[in-house]
C-alpha cells in the first residue's frame, strides 16, 4: 500500500470527519487551525489541495477579526460549506457555540461566501432562520440539504434570576438547511442576516429528561441516513433522515449517549406543535411530520452507551445500517451497527485493539475506514475483517483521530499526521491507496 504526504507547508491542516473530497476526487478541502486537534478556532483560511499535483488553492480567507474552519464538500457539486465566526467581534458577540454561522463558497468563485443559515435574534423571530450558531455542516447525498449542530443565543443569554420568567435551557440540537427556499429577515440587529437555505431544528430536547425515558438533553454528532434515505420496514422509502447521538438519563441518573434517528418530512416549512422559530422562552420546534426515535438501549451493559473517540454516526450508502462505536465487555472500542428501523445491535469488529478515530464508509458500502493501532485500517462491512493499510508508527506521528475519509471512488483514504520538521510540528495531510479487490 502506498502512502503519500500531499501537504508540506509549515501551517496547520485540519480535516473534517467526512466529505473532505471533491466530487471528482481530485481535491481535498481543509482549514488551517493551528492546534493538533483543531479545538482552537483560530484558522483564517479554507484551502484545498490537489491530490495529484499538490497544487494548493485558496478557497476563502476570513477578514475583520473572523475565523473560519470545518470545511466540507458537497457530494454533488463543487461547493464547500464551512463555519464562519463573527466579523468585527465585540465583547458581547465573540466566537462561541451560539455565535457562528454556516457559509457556502463555489469552488469556481473563491472568496465569495454566501450565508447558508439566516439569523434573526430579535422578536418576532423569523421562521426558517436561526437565533444562534451552527456547526459542522454536512451536505446530504443529493447536495440539496445540509445538517448541523446548533446552540441558541436567546436561551444562552437569557435572564436566569429567580424573578425572571422561566425559559428553556440552551441545549445542543440538530438542524437542517434546505435549498427549497431562501430566507429574508429584518435587519433590526447588526448580527441579523439573510440565508440562502430554509433552516429549522429537527430534534427535540428536554430541560430535565425523565430518568429511564427516551427524552434527551443533548442531540449531537449526526449523520445522514443513506445517500437517498432508507427503506422502512413497511417497504416505503423515507427519503431524508438523520442518525444522531442522543443523551438520555438512565434510571440511576447517569447520562448515557444512545443511537437515535429522526425522520424528516419532504417539506420543512410547516410548524408542528410549536413555532419553527421558537419564542423568547422556548427552543425552536421541529416541523410538522418530524419523528424522533430511539434505537439503542445500552444502560444495562457492562460499558453503557456510545463511547470511544469523538465520532459522528455514519450510515451505509443504502441506508440499511447505522454505524457507531461502543466498548465490548472487555472494554475495547468496537464498531457496531443497527438498522434505522430498529432491532438488535450487531457487533461488526472483534479487534484486539480499540478503534481510535472517526470513520467513513466507501461509496458501495463494502468497507469502512478508520484508525486502529496507530494505523489506517479498512474494515470489511460484512465480515468485520481488518486490513492494515499503513504501518504502525510512534504515537506522536500516528494518524490523528479526527478524520479518516475515503475518496468518492473508494480508491484512496485521506487522514492527518502531526509531522515534526526542524523541531516544529504541523499537521500534514496524507493519503493511502486502497488495495484493489
Amino acid at each position: 500500500m502506498k502512502e503519500r504526504q500531499i501537504t508540506s507547508s509549515p501551517q496547520g491542516h485540519v480535516l473534517t470527519n467526512v466529505n473532505v473530497w471533491s466530487p471528482d476526487g481530485k481535491w481535498i478541502v481543509y482549514d488551517v487551525r493551528s492546534d493538533v486537534a483543531g479545538s482552537v478556532f483560530d484558522g483564517s483560511r479554507i484551502e484545498a489541495v490537489n491530490v495529484n499535483s499538490g497544487e494548493v488553492k485558496l478557497v476563502y480567507e476570513s477578514k475583520d477579526g473572523a475565523n473560519c474552519g470545518v470545511a466540507t464538500f458537497s457530494p454533488a457539486a463543487m461547493k464547500i460549506a464551512f463555519i464562519l465566526g463573527p466579523e468585527h467581534p465585540t465583547a458581547d458577540w465573540s466566537y462561541s457555540a451560539y455565535h457562528r454561522r454556516g457559509v457556502i463558497v463555489d469552488f469556481a468563485k473563491p472568496g465569495a461566501a454566501v450565508a447558508l443559515d439566516g439569523r434573526d435574534i430579535l422578536p418576532p423571530f423569523t421562521a426558517g432562520a436561526l437565533r444562534g450558531g451552527s456547526h459542522v455542516h454536512i451536505f446530504s447525498g443529493d447536495g440539496q440539504w445540509l445538517s448541523f449542530t446548533y446552540e441558541d443565543h436567546i436561551l444562552a443569554t437569557a435572564d436566569r434570576s429567580p424573578a425572571a420568567p422561566p425559559c428553556d435551557l440552551n441545549q445542543r440540537n440538530i438542524g437542517i438547511s434546505a435549498a427549497s427556499k431562501t430566507v429574508s429577515v429584518n435587519k433590526d440587529h447588526p448580527r441579523n442576516h439573510d440565508g440562502s437555505h430554509f433552516t429549522v431544528l429537527v430534534t427535540r430536547t428536554h430541560n430535565q429528561p425523565r430518568p429511564g425515558s427516551d427524552e434527551i438533553q443533548r442531540a449531537f454528532e449526526e449523520g445522514w441516513v443513506g445517500t437517498n434515505g432508507y427503506v422502512k420496514s413497511d417497504g416505503t422509502r423515507q427519503k431524508r433522515a438523520l442518525a444522531f447521538q442522543g443523551e438520555v438519563i438512565s434510571e440511576s441518573g447517569t447520562p448515557v449517549s444512545e443511537v437515535f434517528v429522526v425522520d424528516i418530512p419532504d417539506e420543512v416549512d410547516q410548524p408542528g406543535d410549536g413555532p419553527l422559530q421558537g419564542t423568547s422562552a422556548t427552543r425552536p420546534s421541529p416541523p410538522l411530520g418530524t419523528v424522533q426515535r430511539r434505537l439503542t438501549r445500552t444502560a444495562d451493559r457492562k460499558h453503557p452507551g456510545i463511547s470511544g473517540p469523538r465520532h459522528w454516526l455514519r450510515s451505509s450508502p443504502d441506508g440499511a445500517r447505522i454505524a457507531f462505536l461502543m466498548k465490548d465487555d472487555d472494554g475495547i472500542v468496537q464498531l457496531w451497527t443497527i438498522s434505522p428501523s430498529g432491532g438488535p445491535m450487531a457487533q461488526l469488529t472483534h479487534s484486539q485493539w480499540s478503534i481510535e478515530s472517526a470513520f467513513t464508509w466507501n461509496s458501495d458500502g463494502s468497507a469502512i475506514a478508520c484508525v486502529i493501532d496507530r494505523s489506517v485500517f479498512l474494515i470489511n462491512s460484512q465480515t468485520g475483517k481488518l486490513t492494515r493499510l499503513t504501518p504502525p508508527t510512534d504515537l506522536a506521528a500516528a494518524p490523528l483521530p479526527e478524520a479518516c475519509a475515503i475518496s468518492p471512488d473508494g480508491k484512496q483514504i485521506a487522514y492527518v499526521r502531526n509531522i515534526t520538521s526542524d523541531g516544529i510540528s504541523h499537521n500534514q495531510i496524507f493519503v493511502v491507496t486502497v488495495p484493489s479487490h
